[in-house]
């Protein structure tokens, strides 16, 4: 323990750039090691990509099919052998849920052993949370993320989000965004107090970035209600004036807007156009239906009165963009009619930083060979209820819909692969 408050005070001293170079010098002192390795998930979350001085001085490494992918998708250490001397420790770096990327650390077989992980693990979470920090510093993590060039629309819009998970005791959020590197309209965002969650989904108008400032407006002044400490309602009407303010009926945001007491499971909401939400419960989806109110901005003054529903521990929540459910097959099926709900259920035993993917890859399925004509955004929501004492991990017998067990970091020896 010694050792890791000595690395987390070097990190916090350290430049911005430079963690990493901190981090290999440590884990070279302790350990003996032969390369440090870390790779960021890049938008899309098809590959991790390389942190290096040189953006792309590394090829990025898959996903799927690759044993740094799969201690992303896991989030449980996986051990390589490279050779009959050396191994590969790859860790997860993930900071309250959301994962960032995974951490490759070589050194001699001898060199390592079981006891080693929960020190290494601690090591990649206090590197995670500097990271976090030295985002506003310097641009080094932000580009290693990108697998191709941002338009000035997703541009604005990666920069507007929280993150892309989330995890506390009483739930586990993960979202996504297609096309990732374009897209202009869709948001999202949630914040997290004591109490309370409160979630928006949120789809301006319009396309490019138009849609993305006009978003962004929204999204901002739904903060400033929410930090001002206004209810529900109120939060949307403030929201609705400032649309309103700026652009006078020509352009308007449709947003859905929740907020989740985490000692009941009490939801209240205002459905102010078109994000839709979807219940996974006792293997059924069904849609949650609210009564339909004008979207933010469409006229003056608008009056919003706020809904309420319960949930359970082991219900699962998702919320879709009308580029989701209204996305059309070659045959001329909205998604959301069938292939939605069955994509839920076959989705229903990952975890919920994975639902979004795994619905979006269904998606471009369900379109075929046809472009998509409008942005989509997945949200997916596991609420385990307050008393779960889970660290915000799934727990095996919280849902009927049979989410898998999550194993702890501090059990047996990773599988090591040769």
């Amino acid at each position: 323990m010694d050792e890791f408050a000595a690395l987390e005070q070097a990190l916090r001293g350290a430049a911005p750039h430079s963690l990493l170079d901190v981090m290999s010098a440590a884990l070279d002192e302790r350990y003996g090691t032969t390369a440090v390795e870390l790779r960021l998930a890049d938008y899309g979350t098809r590959s991790l990509q390389a942190v290096a001085a040189e953006p792309g001085a590394a090829e990025p490494v898959p996903i799927h099919g690759s044993p740094q992918g799969r201690v992303f998708g896991s989030q449980e250490p996986y051990v390589t052998g490279e050779s009959g001397d050396r191994v590969s420790v790859h860790l997860p770096v993930t900071v309250r849920g959301d994962r960032l990327g995974v951490l490759t650390v070589g050194m001699a077989a001898d060199a390592f052993t079981e006891a080693d992980l929960p020190d290494l693990g601690l090591a990649c979470e206090a590197l995670g949370h500097e990271m976090l920090v030295a985002e506003r510093d310097t641009d080094l993590y932000l580009l290693a993320r990108r697998a191709a060039r941002l338009t000035l629309a997703a541009e604005i819009q990666w920069q507007l989000l929280p993150g892309r998970a989330c995890a506390r005791d009483e739930f586990a959020l993960g979202a996504q965004l297609e096309p990732a590197y374009g897209i202009f309209g869709d948001n999202y965002d949630w914040s997290v107090s004591r109490d309370h969650l409160t979630v928006a989904v949120t789809n301006g108008m319009g396309d490019g970035t138009e849609a993305a400032l006009l978003s962004n407006l929204a999204v901002n002044a739904l903060r400033n209600a929410r930090r001002a400490g206004l209810c529900l309602a109120d939060q949307a009407a403030l929201a609705d004036q400032a649309v309103y303010a700026h652009y006078r009926g020509r352009a308007y945001v449709s947003v859905l807007l929740l907020r989740f007491d985490l000692a009941t499971g009490e939801v209240e909401a205002v459905d102010a156009g078109s994000p839709r939400l979807w219940r996974l419960r006792d293997r059924e989806v069904e849609p949650i239906p609210f009564d339909a109110q004008l979207p933010l901005g469409m006229f003056e003054e608008t009056v919003y009165v706020p809904e309420r529903f319960t949930v359970r521990p082991g219900d699962r929540l998702v919320f879709g963009s009308d580029g989701v459910y209204e996305a059309l097959s070659p045959a001329g099926e909205p998604y959301g009619e069938r292939s939605l709900p069955r994509a839920l259920l076959a989705a229903s035993l990952l975890p919920p930083t994975q639902v979004p993917g795994a619905v979006l890859r269904e998606l471009a399925g369900h379109r075929g060979d046809k472009s998509p004509d409008d942005d989509a955004l997945v949200l997916c929501l596991d609420w385990y209820g307050r008393g779960a004492g889970t660290g915000g991990l799934p727990r095996a017998a919280s849902r009927s819909g049979g989410l898998p067990h999550v194993a702890s970091r501090s059990g047996g020896l990773p599988h090591v692969a040769s």
